[in-house]
């Protein structure tokens, strides 16, 4: 079985940062395209940050040039920085594995971030 388990999240105060893993086992980690999603209550999930297996970024123009998305091979773990951070962050953040062949979605159970003072 895929699993992806997020850690990471807590309480920061604007202005702060924080860093998001996400650890995937049970798959071939390069073959998938990793993201990051967010939702806060009453609103939809909204894309955060992608990153492909060959490396290739995309980010939500809400969060370009404060967060940043790695991944690192040796330890099928995603990353998530998170810079400047405000109380519109403020969200349950998901971990994403898109297979790049065949589109199957696999998810996180998800971890709270809040930005709060």
């Amino acid at each position: 079985q895929v699993q992806l388990v997020e850690s990471g999240g807590g309480l920061v105060q604007p202005g702060g940062s924080l860093g998001l893993s996400c650890v995937v086992s049970g798959t071939i980690f390069r073959l998938f395209t990793m993201g990051w999603y967010r939702q806060s209550p009453g609103n939809q999930r909204e894309l955060v940050a992608t990153i492909s297996s060959a490396g290739s970024t995309n980010y939500a123009d809400s969060v370009k040039g404060r967060f940043t998305i790695s991944r690192d091979p040796d330890l099928d773990t995603v990353f998530l920085r998170l810079n400047r951070l405000g109380p519109d962050d403020t969200a349950v953040y998901y971990c994403n594995a898109a297979n790049e062949y065949n589109q199957v979605n696999y998810w996180g159970q998800g971890t709270q971030v809040t930005v709060s003072s």
